[in-house]
C-alpha cells in the first residue's frame, strides 16, 4: 500500500530508506525545539506553550507536505522568521504576541492565495536577486548578534555601545565552548552536527553546574525533576484570534507586518523548496521542479497551521537535505520527521532545562554562517548592489530590525539606480521603495 502510494521503486527507494531518511532529517531540525521558545520567551510568550506549538504545528506540517506534496521536505518554525517576530514584530515595533500570531495569520493566507493564484513567477522577478540574497545574509547575522548577545559573549557598553563581555562568565564560556564544538562537527560533516552540538553542550553546562560553576544562573541548564510529561501547555493555541482588534487598529503598522513576513517567507520559502526539489531529482524537461506546487502550497497551509498552535511562521528546512542526501525521496520521510515532532512533546521538561541560551546560542551562531554564505553569489562589482546590500546587513544589526534594514536596503537601491540612469526599476519595486520611505520618516 505504501509503495503504491508513495511510489517507492520509481522513485530509486525504500521503506527502510525513508525511514532512516526521516529520523535523520529531524535531528537536523531538532534544535530548532530548544530555540524557537528560547527566542519567543524574550518577546513575552511562555517557553513551555511555545515549545509543545513548536512540537505540534511542526508535525502537522511535516505530514501534511508528506502526504500532499510527497516532498521529503521537513517544516517548522523558521530561523530568521522567529527573529523577525519576536525582535522586530513585537519589541520594536511594540506589538504584543497575539498582535504578532495575527500577523502571521494573515501572511499566511496572503501566501496561500499567492501560491494558489500562480502568480509566484511574477512577484520573483519584482526584486532584484542581490537584495534577495542580502537580505538572507543580513538575517543571518542578526541571528548570530541575538545568540552572542543572549550568552552574554556581546554585552551592552555605555562608551561604544557593545562590547565583549567576560569569557570566563559560566553562559559566556558555555557558549563559547559549544560554538567551537558544533563548528569543528559542521566541518568534519557529522550528521545532525547542530543538534548533536546542543546535546554535547547542555551536558557540558550541566557538568558546569554541578561542580558549582554558575549554579544558581538562570542560564546555565539544569536537570528537570522529570524527563516524560503529560501536562501539555497549550496556553498559545487560539492566542492569534486575541490580536485581530490591534492588528488592525492601526493600518500602516499591519501593512508593515504583514509585507515583512509575505516578504521573508515567500522567498525564503522559495529558494529552499526549488533548491530541495532539485536534489530530489524531481526535474522535468523544461528544468522546472516537478510537484513544487504541492509542496508550496503545504509550506503555506503550514504556516496557517503553526500560527493557531501559537508560533511564528513555519517554513521548509534546508536542514532537509540530511534526509534527502540518505536516499530520502517520498514524503514518508517527512512524515516520519513530524512523527518525531509530535513524540518529542513528551519530553519538554528535559528539552526546556536543557536548552537555554548559552547552548542554543552555537546553533543561532552556525545557521548565520550559514545563511551568510550565499555573499559570495552577490554582484559585487556593481556599486549599486554593493551599496544596497551593505547598508540592508549593516542597518539590520544597528537598529535590531529586520524590516528595518530591509527598508533601508529598498531606498538605498533606488538612490543609486536614479543617480546612474543605467539601472531602471519596474513599478513593483517603486511601490515598494515609495512604502518603505513612508516607513522610514514616519516611524509607522
Amino acid at each position: 500500500m505504501l509503495d503504491n502510494f508513495f511510489n517507492f521503486k520509481e522513485n530509486g527507494t525504500d521503506f527502510k530508506t525513508e525511514i532512516i531518511a526521516g529520523i535523520t532529517t529531524f535531528l537536523a531540525m531538532a534544535y530548532i525545539l530548544g530555540v524557537n521558545p528560547s527566542m519567543l520567551a524574550d518577546g513575552g510568550m511562555p517557553a513551555t506553550g511555545v515549545f509543545f506549538a513548536t512540537a505540534i504545528a511542526s508535525g502537522i506540517a511535516c505530514i501534511i507536505m508528506g502526504l500532499v506534496s510527497k516532498y521529503p521536505v521537513g517544516l517548522a518554525p523558521g530561523m530568521g522568521l522567529n527573529a523577525l517576530f519576536t525582535y522586530t514584530i513585537i519589541l520594536t515595533m511594540g506589538n504584543t504576541w497575539e498582535t504578532a500570531l495575527a500577523a502571521v495569520f494573515v501572511s499566511s493566507i496572503i501566501f496561500l492565495i499567492i501560491t494558489i493564484s500562480g502568480v509566484r513567477e511574477a512577484i520573483l522577478n519584482i526584486i532584484p536577486v542581490d537584495l534577495k540574497l542580502g537580505i538572507g545574509a543580513g538575517i543571518g547575522f542578526f541571528l548570530a548578534f541575538i545568540g552572542l548577545k543572549g550568552a552574554g559573549i556581546i554585552v551592552a557598553d555605555p562608551s561604544t555601545f557593545v562590547g565583549m563581555g567576560s569569557l570566563m562568565a559560566p553562559p559566556a564560556l558555555l557558549a563559547l565552548i559549544g560554538i567551537v564544538l558544533t563548528l569543528v562537527l559542521y566541518v568534519r560533516k557529522v550528521p545532525a552536527a547542530v543538534f548533536l552540538g546542543l546535546v554535547i553542550t547542555a551536558i557540558i553546562g550541566l557538568i558546569f553546574t554541578a561542580f558549582g560553576f554558575g549554579a544558581g544562573d538562570m542560564l546555565m541548564p539544569t536537570l528537570p525533576s522529570t524527563v516524560i510529561t503529560t501536562n501539555f501547555d497549550l496556553s498559545l493555541f487560539g492566542g492569534f484570534a486575541k490580536g485581530f482588534s490591534q492588528l488592525f487598529s492601526n493600518i500602516p503598522n499591519l501593512i508593515m507586518m504583514v509585507f515583512s513576513l509575505v516578504f521573508v517567507t515567500f522567498f525564503d520559502t522559495t529558494g529552499t523548496l526549488i533548491s530541495l526539489g532539485r536534489q530530489c531529482g524531481f526535474i522535468d524537461e523544461e528544468g522546472k521542479a516537478v510537484g513544487i506546487e504541492k509542496a508550496f502550497l503545504s509550506d503555506a497551509i503550514s504556516g496557517i497551521i503553526g500560527s493557531i498552535c501559537g508560533t511564528s511562521t513555519v517554513t521548509a528546512y534546508v536542514e532537509s537535505a540530511t534526509g534527502i542526501g540518505l536516499g530520502g525521496k517520498t514524503g514518508l520521510t517527512a512524515i516520519v520527521t513530524g512523527i518525531l515532532f509530535i513524540l518529542s512533546i513528551f519530553f519538554a521538561p528535559l528539552v526546556l532545562s536543557l536548552f537555554t541560551s548559552p547552548v542554543t546560542a552555537a546553533a543561532l551562531v552556525i545557521v548565520g554562517i550559514l545563511m551568510i554564505v550565499q555573499l559570495k553569489e552577490v554582484n559585487w562589482d556593481n556599486m549599486i548592489v554593493a551599496a544596497s546590500v551593505f547598508i540592508t546587513i549593516i542597518m539590520m544589526l544597528l537598529t535590531y530590525s529586520i524590516s528595518l534594514g530591509i527598508a533601508w536596503g529598498f531606498v538605498v537601491y533606488a538612490v543609486a539606480s536614479l543617480a546612474s540612469k543605467s539601472e531602471k526599476l519596474n513599478w513593483g519595486m517603486w511601490v515598494l521603495v515609495i512604502v518603505f520611505i513612508i516607513y522610514l520618516f514616519f516611524g509607522l
